[in-house]
Parts: C-alpha cells; sequence; structure tokens
C-alpha cells in the first residue's frame, strides 16, 4: 500500500528575463534601437531576448521611422597583389572603419569584374555577377548584405552570366535592380541581354535588350526612373564612347544625348535628380549635368584634393534633407576619402567644398572596387 505523501503546490514558472533589469522592455527596445551599426549585430550575442528583439524585422522599420539610422560608407575593395577581396564601412561622423563580414564567392573571383547595388533606406547592399580569374568565365552570383544583421545571404542567380556590366535600382526603395550589359559568356564580345531583380519576390525576369552588342560598363547612373550606362571615354580618346538610357516604367531604351554623352568623362554620382561627375583627368574637377541644356557645368569651390586622394576611384553620394544639396564620397587608393560638400547657391549654381578622412597606413596596399552608402 502506498504511503500517502503531503500535498506538494506546483512549482510557479519563473518571471520572464527583462531585457535590461531595471526597465520596461519598451524602454530597453528604445534603447536598444539606439545601438549605431555595427554593434546591433555584436548585441546579439549578449542574450536570447536581445537576439530576438534585434532580428525582428520590425526593428529595423522602428530604427528608420524613428530617423534613428546614420548614413555609412560601404567600400569594396581588394588587395593590390593577392586580389583578395575586403569589405570595409567607414563612419563618417567618427572616421572609424569596420571589417564586414568575408562576402561569399569563389576564391579565384575577380573583384572589379562585379556590380553592385544598394537600397541605402533598407541598409541592402547587393552585388551581383562577377568573373573567375582563373577559368575567365562570368558568373550568375547575387549576395545580397544586410545592415542590421551583418550578415551576407545568396539571392536567386541571374539569369545571364556576366562580368563588367552595369547595375542600379530604379524606382526608389520599392524598386528594381536592373543589369545591363557587360561581359557575357564569351569574354571576347559584350552582351545586350537584360534582366531586372524583385528584391520582395527574389526573382528574376528578362527586359527589353539593349539592342546591337551591347555595352561594356564604364560607368552608370539612375537618375528619375531611367539608367544611364555609358562606356566612357578611353585614352588616348581615339573612339567616342556610345551611351544608352534605360526607361524603367516603358521598359525601352532609346539613345542618350549626345552633351550627356561626350562630357561623361570620369565616375558619376547622384544627388537628388542631379548627376554630378568627378573627371578622370586633371585636377578631377567636379562637373554637373543640366538636363535642359544637355550640358555640363563645373561646380564653384574648393579644388578636389588630388594630392592625396589618387586613382582608382570609386564615389557614392547621399542626399541631405535639411538644406538642397548633399555629399560626394570618393575612395581612392589606400581607401583615402575624399567627402565633398555640395550646395546650390542663391545664384542657381553649384559649389562644393572638400575634406579628406584619412585611412589607416594598413590600408595602404587596398584599392576600391566600388562604394555605396547605406543607412544603419
Amino acid at each position: 500500500m502506498p504511503i500517502p505523501r503531503p500535498h506538494q503546490p506546483a512549482a510557479s514558472s519563473p518571471p520572464p528575463k527583462l531585457l535590461i533589469p531595471g526597465l520596461p522592455d519598451d524602454i530597453a527596445e528604445l534603447c536598444l534601437l539606439h545601438l549605431p551599426y555595427p554593434y546591433q549585430a555584436l548585441a546579439r550575442s549578449v542574450s536570447s531576448s536581445w537576439n530576438r528583439v534585434l532580428q525582428d524585422p520590425t526593428f529595423l522599420l522602428s530604427k528608420t521611422s524613428l530617423s534613428l539610422s546614420l548614413p555609412y560608407l560601404f567600400v569594396f575593395a581588394f588587395h593590390k597583389s593577392t586580389s583578395r577581396i575586403q569589405w570595409q564601412a567607414l563612419d563618417p561622423r567618427s572616421g572609424r572603419w569596420f571589417v564586414l563580414p568575408t562576402m561569399p564567392c569563389p576564391k579565384s573571383a575577380c573583384p572589379p569584374a562585379f556590380a553592385c547595388a544598394s537600397i541605402p533606406r533598407q541598409g541592402k547592399l547587393f552585388v551581383l555577377g562577377g568573373m573567375c580569374s582563373d577559368t575567365k568565365s562570368p558568373m550568375r552570383t547575387a549576395v545580397v548584405y544586410q545592415a542590421s544583421t551583418n550578415q551576407w545571404s545568396d539571392l536567386s542567380p541571374m539569369r545571364t552570366p556576366r562580368a563588367f556590366f552595369a547595375a542600379g535600382v530604379v524606382g526608389g526603395a520599392g524598386g528594381r535592380i536592373v543589369v545591363a550589359g557587360g561581359s557575357g559568356p564569351d569574354l571576347s564580345s559584350s552582351t545586350g541581354a537584360v534582366e531586372c531583380y524583385d528584391p520582395r519576390e527574389d526573382a528574376w525576369r528578362e527586359a527589353a535588350g539593349m539592342g546591337g552588342n551591347g555595352m561594356v560598363r564604364y560607368d552608370s547612373a539612375v537618375v528619375g526612373g531611367r539608367m544611364y550606362v555609358t562606356e566612357g571615354w578611353m585614352w588616348p580618346f581615339m573612339f567616342t564612347p556610345r551611351g544608352a538610357a534605360y526607361d524603367a516604367e516603358g521598359d525601352t531604351w532609346r539613345e542618350m544625348g549626345a552633351g550627356m554623352r561626350e562630357g561623361w568623362t570620369g565616375m558619376s554620382v547622384v544627388v537628388g535628380e542631379r548627376m554630378f561627375v568627378i573627371s578622370e583627368h586633371g585636377d578631377h574637377q567636379l562637373k554637373v549635368y543640366d538636363p535642359d541644356e544637355d550640358t555640363w557645368r563645373y561646380v564653384g569651390g574648393d579644388r578636389f584634393p588630388c594630392e592625396e586622394v589618387h586613382k582608382p576611384f570609386a564615389a557614392s553620394a547621399v542626399e541631405e534633407e535639411e538644406e538642397e544639396g548633399g555629399v560626394i564620397y570618393v575612395v581612392g587608393s589606400g581607401l583615402q576619402v575624399g567627402v565633398g560638400r555640395v550646395r546650390l547657391g542663391k545664384d542657381g549654381k553649384f559649389w562644393v567644398e572638400w575634406q579628406v578622412v584619412a585611412a589607416p597606413k594598413a590600408f595602404q596596399h587596398l584599392s576600391p572596387c566600388d562604394c555605396q552608402v547605406l543607412y544603419a
């Protein structure tokens, strides 16, 4: 016969742990929203509850809606001797650099063959295509970096393998990535194939082709729903470059205006609805394109700091909402960064003021391929 035991009250479950002891969770979440990049990703290792909050898709949306995201410069660089790829992020306010996780790609990848695009307000950076340097074969690669998680992810591959091609986001934050031209499966010729990527569906679809043999990219820019692609002037300027413009809404191509094509003599950046070019030769003067006159005009103000920032260049820009203008970033050899603040004067002309953010000596053997501004 079993011995009766006294009744034991059921053990009460422990109260849920607070995100930050002593603070209500809604206040603690506001504190986590103020963590600067890249410390959100590092903070995920503090506890499972922090990891849950920081990985919640609404976290980035809340950070953006509260205007807590700040622009950072993400630089795609490679070692000049080994061609080893390295992504770095610069905080322009403090001058501090952060190393990104290794990008998923073959070790034999040729860094300049990739194309990059970004959706800045979503903190998303896309790296596409490329070429294996050992086999000289273009790739269909598509990967995305998410600033909020500090992680790379694979995407659906492109329909056509390509290298040295144009890529850009049309349609703003909710838009599509357009890739055009480049070297196709046969590196001895270019391709006119064009395709669009929908980030919401992770799917590629065919778009209107460029016509003819296409173009191998020199530079491209997206302005007002159109993507402009140019072959660019090649020294000693023996041949006039070709240029084309893609209308995303109508899915059509047209020839680029003669003035835009003739004056596009360097790396371009877009501030608002204005395209600027850092001239490839001479003193690397800054020019702005006038669409009404189909001509380029020199920007007044400071001279570009070419004594400190040397070619090859990669360039990007961010618009400033408080004033009419923005900030242009030009990354040079050794990852020296020229920061140009562009303003529109009362006379209707643009002027620029340059300063240099010096890179660490450890970067002296790095060369830039691309750079993008992301909010993080």
